[in-house]
Parts: structure tokens; sequence; C-alpha cells
């Protein structure tokens, strides 16, 4: 894992200065070195902030081929390069390191843009090819490392994050259409960022850049079988193949010269991950939990109950009130985005405290509930119209309610409807978080996106082709990876608050082949009767204690911060002249003097729209917007 940035400039020299600024920008993930490269004829520069966990002292990038023609930056990391490495080897290569990253200047040269296909792993990366002046882009499948990009004095920057792109001269505002889109739904496309003119790279796409114009295609995409396709095997076969692939996963993310440790909840998920990786390991798997002081949302005891079991050192990362709310203005600045809850300051602790203790790398349990709807709103799809599905489930789940299950009225979804002939449970919770926020927004922000449907926007914005004969679990859970995975799971609370300490996270259960044996299954192997993962929960029998195989889902959520008088809301909220100009400063200090009178669980579903409202202003301080 790195930092990553990139500039052509096709009619002018690039701007060094402006190269370096963006490096600094990015020095967080990458404190063990840096490098940088820049074409003799000043047409493209790469640059490189190294994390180094791969042939530590031989790894240094830009990395150029033999010949200097092809020139590249990589975030991240390609696994069973080994292999890749001795076809190449045979081939007449020659290799100056023993990194994983060098594979890919080779690779390239033998299938151009194709080489992405083959690469294993969870990565960014810039690659210069002298030959035909293109720089060509790229990123992970499910989007594990970010790669943003904009145009600048005529040319192009592309980065790891908006803050070094921000830093290279690119002019600081708001994405106004990006952020109204997550006033509605809290995710926006997943092409854009919330800074106007940033866009993204897109999970599993590649973009090639020459000259002034720039082409991308998606070169993978997550396929769910078509409902006349779908395959039915025994239970016993169908759990041999998740248990056979997701040990394989795990196994090949173990490769690290850094030490490596994991992230350990009272879920099955993350449990799984340190039993399959115990067995390849010669010391105890260090994990981490973070631990709460409120019932509901502490899963401590669960996860020393597992660590003990597994024969895992266990170690607690206690996060109180007052430590989220000192966090999470930095949480907030790393994140480039919206948070509606805490636990974005949380994972922000966590993984300081994994840094401090000198890891810096850690295994996590993200992606099974998206490979294996193991989320509560996919059984409300499943149920369908079925009465009181939705609240037997809102009363099982209550910490969901208001964010994956809907809490009370919400924004219309007749669009939304009409494009997919129902509504997905996600997509009504979001809807009643919209309404929350819209209650906050000025009136003028409002009436200048009449009839805009941030919903519909981003339904249409996904290859609708993987939409086309499925199942209506499978729709939702395709568009639910396109937004909150990619855009909030993985980015905010993942990569973000990760490299914030230059810890790197890697995800074992969104590995594309075991993404493969998982989206081939029917339905029916995730969601049996009122269960939820069954296939992944069979597969784990006799590996992780039967409670916890057998444990309910359970959200990674912090308890809320903005629903009584608290730091946030009086320093961040209330009479503040610098607030962003959609909100509603009248209705915002309404809202926050009701707030000590509402009952419980009216402020519970209210402070996921309060917290909006509050990491944008943080935004808005930290970027200058």
């Amino acid at each position: 894992m790195c930092g990553i940035v990139g500039l052509v400039a096709e009619h002018e020299g690039v701007d060094a200065a402006a190269l370096a600024r963006a490096m600094a920008a990015l020095r967080h993930r990458g404190p063990d070195g840096e490098g940088r490269w820049i074409a003799e004829d000043r047409r493209a520069a790469l640059g490189h902030v190294r994390l180094a966990l791969v042939d530590r002292t031989g790894g240094a990038q830009p990395i150029a081929s033999e010949d200097g023609a092809v020139v590249a930056a990589v975030s991240g990391e390609f696994y069973e390069h080994a292999a890749l490495r001795a076809e190449l080897i045979g081939r007449g290569h020659v290799f100056r390191s023993r990194s994983d990253s060098e594979v890919l200047v080779h690779l390239y040269e033998e299938r151009g843009a194709a080489a992405i296909e083959a690469l294993r792993g969870e990565f960014s990366l810039l690659l210069w090819d002298a030959r035909d002046r293109s720089l060509l882009a790229a990123r992970d499948r499910f989007g594990v490392r970010p790669l943003c990009y904009a145009r600048l004095g005529g040319g192009w920057v592309f980065a790891s994050e908006a803050k070094a792109l921000l830093a290279a001269g690119v002019p600081a505002a708001w994405d106004e259409e990006a952020l109204w889109q997550a006033t509605q739904m809290q995710y926006h496309d997943g092409d854009r960022t919330l800074f106007h003119g940033i866009g993204q790279v897109e999970p599993g796409q590649l973009v090639v850049v020459r000259g002034e114009r720039a082409r991308g295609r998606i070169y993978w995409d997550l396929e769910h079988p078509r409902e006349g396709s779908l395959r039915r095997l025994d239970d016993a076969a169908a759990a041999a193949e998740v248990r056979e692939a997701l040990a394989s996963a795990v196994r090949i993310r173990l490769e690290s010269e850094a030490p490596i440790c994991f992230q350990l909840s009272g879920g099955v998920d993350s449990s799984a991950v340190v039993a399959l990786a115990a067995r390849s390991m010669a010391s105890r798997p260090v994990c981490y939990t973070v631990a709460f002081e409120r019932d509901g949302y502490d899963e401590r005891a669960f996860a020393a109950a597992t660590a003990a079991a597994l024969g895992a050192e266990h170690r607690l990362v206690e996060v109180r009130q007052a430590a989220l709310l000192a966090a999470l203005p930095a949480a907030i600045g790393h994140s480039e985005g919206l948070a509606i809850n805490g636990h974005v300051a949380a994972k922000f602790l966590l993984s300081r405290a994994v840094a401090e203790d000198g890891f810096r790398v850690m295994l996590t349990g993200e992606g099974a509930d998206e490979l294996f709807a193991g989320y509560a709103h996919l059984r409300g799809d499943a149920a369908g119209a079925e009465a009181g599905a939705l609240g037997r489930l809102r009363a099982g789940h209550a910490a969901s309610a208001g964010l994956m299950l809907p809490e009370g009225e919400g924004l219309a979804l007749e669009g939304v409807r009409r494009r997919l002939g129902f509504v997905p449970t996600w997509m009504a919770a979001k809807a009643t978080l919209g309404r929350r926020v819209a209650g906050l927004c000025a009136p003028e922000f409002v009436r200048g996106r009449a009839g805009a449907d941030g919903f519909v926007r981003f339904i249409d914005g996904v290859d609708g082709r993987q939409l086309a004969g499925r199942a209506r679990v499978h729709q939702s859970l395709y568009l639910w990876i396109k937004g909150a995975l990619a855009g909030y799971i993985l980015r905010t609370l993942g990569d973000a608050m990760e490299m914030a300490h230059a810890v790197e996270g890697r995800v074992p259960f969104l590995d594309h082949r075991l993404a493969a044996v998982a989206g081939g299954l029917a339905i029916e192997h995730s969601l049996r009767g009122d269960g939820a993962k069954f296939v992944l929960r069979e597969a784990l029998r006799g590996l992780v204690p039967e409670a916890v195989r057998t444990r309910e889902k359970h959200p990674f959520l912090a308890p809320p911060l903005c629903v009584g008088e608290s730091e946030l809301v009086q320093d961040t909220l209330r009479g503040r002249e610098d607030l962003p100009s959609f909100v509603d400063r009248a209705a915002l200090r309404r809202t926050l003097d009701a707030l000590p009178a509402m009952p419980l669980a009216e402020r519970r579903a209210l402070d996921p729209a309060l917290m909006l409202i509050a990491s944008a202003t943080i935004l808005q301080q930290r970027y200058r917007l």
C-alpha cells in the first residue's frame, strides 16, 4: 500500500512543484520512502510515497521496464506474483527487485492494457507508456484502493486521494450535484467525488489518457446469475467450494515482510479470517477489537471468546464518546466523505492503535455480507410484500433502523419503482434518512434541484445489464455494492481510516475468485428461512466457535453522537456562521433545540442526518470549500 500521483501535460511541461505538493499531501500513506520520475520531454511524471511491505529494501518506485519505455507507480498488492514473475522471466524479462509491483511493467509489455485482468489483488495503478505517449490508470475490481483524477492546466492529474489533487492546484469547491445526491441517499455516483472537477476511476475500470482525451472501460464487474441459470448445488458441495476459495483468499494475503494483525468483531466474518489465517501462521494471530462503552454496540465479550477459542492474542481498543468526538475532525478530513455515524472515528482510533503497536497490515472481514447476502435489508427484499416482514426485521435489528432498514416516512421512490419494478429495502431506508436531511436543507438548495431524483440517477449510472433478469435480492445487492460498499465501507470506513496511519487493510472476502464462486450460487444458498449467509456458515463448521458461527449479523456502529447535549452539537453544528450553504441554519437550530424532548427512537433515527451535516461542515472547514 502506498500513495501514487501522475501528471500528464500535452502542451507544456509538467509542474514539478505540483508533483511535490501532491506527494506531500499523501505522506501519511507512504512513510517509508518516496520516488519520482519525470519524462525527459517533461510531458509526464509519476510520484510514489511508499509503505514498504514486500521487498522492503529493493522495491522502490516508480519502477521502469528494462528499456525505460514503460514506467509505473502502484498502490496496493498483487498476490500470486511469483508465478507471473517466473512466467515473465522465462520469456526473457529481467527483474531488478523482488517487488510484486514490478510484475506490472513486464506483464504490460507482453499484454498491453489486458495485463490488468491477470492481476489478483487490491490495487490502484498508474502506468506511462512512452511508445504511444499514453497514461494507463486502473483500479481493483471492488475499489478497495482509491484513485481520483482531474483536469489541471490543460493536462491531467491523478492521485490516490482528492486532497493530493487539491494540493497540486485543483481549485477546492463542492460538487453541488454530488452533494445533492448525497443529501438524498447518502451516496453519490461512483465516478464522482464531493469535490468539483474531481472524479474517480471506478472499481474494475481502466482509463487510458492520450493527449487531452481520456477513455475508460470496465474490465471486470460482479455478475450475478440470471434467474434461469442459477447454480443450485447440494449444501455440502456449495460449502466446500466456498471454504476452499476463502482459504485461498486468506492465505495469499498473509504475504508481508511487515507485521500482520487482524480486526476482530464478534461476528462470523472476521472470525473466519482469523481462523483460516491461524492455520498458516507460525505465531499466534494478534487481533484488535473496538470496545464501546454502551451495551448494544459493544462486542468485546463475543470477540474475546472467539480469540480464546482460536488461540489468538486479543487487544481491546476502548473508545469512549469523548475520544470519538475528539477524533472526528481528523477522521472526516482523511475520509473526504460524509459520515452517518461515529464509527468512522472509531475505525480511525482502531487503526491508530494498530500502527502504534508496530503493525502495518490488518486483515478484515469486510465484504462477506455483500457476497453472501448478510444484511437484514436483503431479507426484506426477499420477503417482498409479505405483511409484517419489515416490522419483524426492525424489531431484531434496532441499530439498523434509518440506516439499512426504513424508519418513518421517506422521500418518494416512484422513480426507483419504475426503473426496477420494486424498491430495494436499503433504498427505502436511505430515503427516510434523506427526508430527515431534506428538513435541514436550505429552501433555495432544494428548489434549485426540484424534480432531480438522486436514486434514479444512481440506478441509471450503473450497468443495467447487470440488473436485467436478476432476482430482486441480486439487483438490490448489486446496487448496494456500487454505492455503499465502494463509496462508504471501503473508502470512508476502510482505506481512508487505515491509511491515515499507514496501515494497509486487506479484505479476503473481496477476492475476485471467491466472488465468482459466491456470485454464481442461487440466492437460496445464502438466504435460507430466517437466516443469512447460510452457505458461508456451513463452510465454517468446525472452524469457528459454534456460538459465533450461528450469531446474527451485528453492524459496526458507534453509539449516536448527536442526540444529546454534546461537544459535537455545540461546537460543530449550533450557531456557526461557516456551515455549508446547503444547510438551513434556522431549521437546524430548531431541531437541536427539540432534541432533548424527543423519544429515544426518534433521536436515534435523527442522528445519521445530523452526522451527515456535521461531517459536511468539517469538510468545508478542512478544505475551505
